[in-house]
């Protein structure tokens, strides 16, 4: 692959798919779940209700992106779940998230605040705390819910007239009574891409915010307009100053924080001279996996959260799992 550095911005060849990472760890959140989330039953009233009253449904409340986990004795970690019975009522705050293979319907409630439990076992926790701990179905069903709980919080109103818009499609339509509007969860893509040089050392950044020696893959939002191998490049040049020239993907991940996919790339830099903005990133360098390995062992470098799709980009080049 060629890229044409003449003109900024401008894509001269396609993106190509990331093949050569042979691993077995999955991308967090983002694996099979088991959950066909069943969108046909959605505007069907008659069938929902009937889930609903079912006895082997199971229903989860969600408040703040965060839910009820108990640890049992073999070791796992579960969302706390009921049947509808005991759920806590609610007039439109259900959420119906899917069916498993055996039939069994999944709902989740959006509550102010989570209810006590009188066994004091169970502990709240968002996807950050419980998303490595949780089965993937479980950590399906929490990204399903924390995602359409933060749309639902900041989406109250039609944007179109301004009028009090009401939940529909169980939890997936928001709808104007004025207009007629009709407004759907919002997903903004982002790219994360772990850059390389020449010399297969990969580009690092600390972001202005985080703590002291923290380091990650460089990110950013894909601005209206702009292909993803786009936003790639201008991204690591505007944090950076480094050009990018070849774009590989590698793997997607949900990250309702609150409305985010991200999109994975490995990408090829053909400048090595690192020029920070100063704004979003603090401090970038380049390491080689002696140096990563030496910086970890040292505790001068804190590798990203193993829940990250960034921690995963940085195995699949560093050859063996972050400390």
């Amino acid at each position: 692959m060629t890229y044409d550095h003449h003109s900024e911005g401008e894509l001269e060849t396609p993106v190509t798919t990331w093949t050569e990472h042979a691993t077995d760890r999955p991308i967090t959140l983002s694996g099979a779940s088991g959950i066909d989330r069943a969108a046909h039953h959605r505007l069907d009233e008659a069938w929902l209700s009937a889930a609903w009253s079912h006895p082997s449904t199971r229903v989860f409340v969600v408040s703040g992106g965060q839910a009820l986990v108990d640890d049992t004795p073999d070791g796992r970690t579960e969302l706390v779940m009921t049947p509808a019975f005991e759920a806590p009522p609610t007039e439109t705050h259900r959420y119906f998230l899917g069916q498993d293979a055996d039939g069994v319907a999944y709902f989740a409630l959006q509550k102010d605040t989570l209810p006590g439990r009188m066994d004091q076992s169970a502990r709240p926790a968002g996807l950050r705390e419980a998303g490595l701990l949780l089965s993937p179905r479980d950590a399906g069903l929490l990204v399903h819910a924390v995602a359409l709980e933060n749309w639902q919080r900041l989406h109250r109103f039609c944007s179109r007239c301004g009028e009090r818009t009401v939940i529909a499609a169980a939890g997936h339509i928001r709808r104007c009574p004025a207009c007629g509007a009709e407004h759907y969860p919002r997903t903004d893509p982002a790219v994360i891409m772990l850059v390389t040089d020449e010399k297969d050392r990969a580009l690092l950044g600390r972001q202005m915010h985080w703590p002291e020696g923290r380091f990650s893959t460089l990110a950013g939002f894909v601005e209206p307009g702009e292909s993803i191998e786009q936003a790639v490049r201008r991204e690591v040049a505007e944090e950076a100053g480094v050009v990018v020239g070849d774009v590989e993907y590698v793997a997607s991940q949900p990250w309702p924080f609150p409305s985010s996919l991200m999109l994975g790339f490995m990408a090829r830099a053909t400048s090595a001279d690192i020029q920070v903005d100063g704004e979003e990133i603090h401090e970038a360098r380049w390491f080689s996996r002696d140096d990563l390995r030496a910086a970890f062992a040292s505790g001068e470098v804190l590798p990203p959260t193993g829940i990250s799709i960034a921690a995963r980009l940085i195995e699949m080049w560093y050859g063996e799992p972050l400390p």
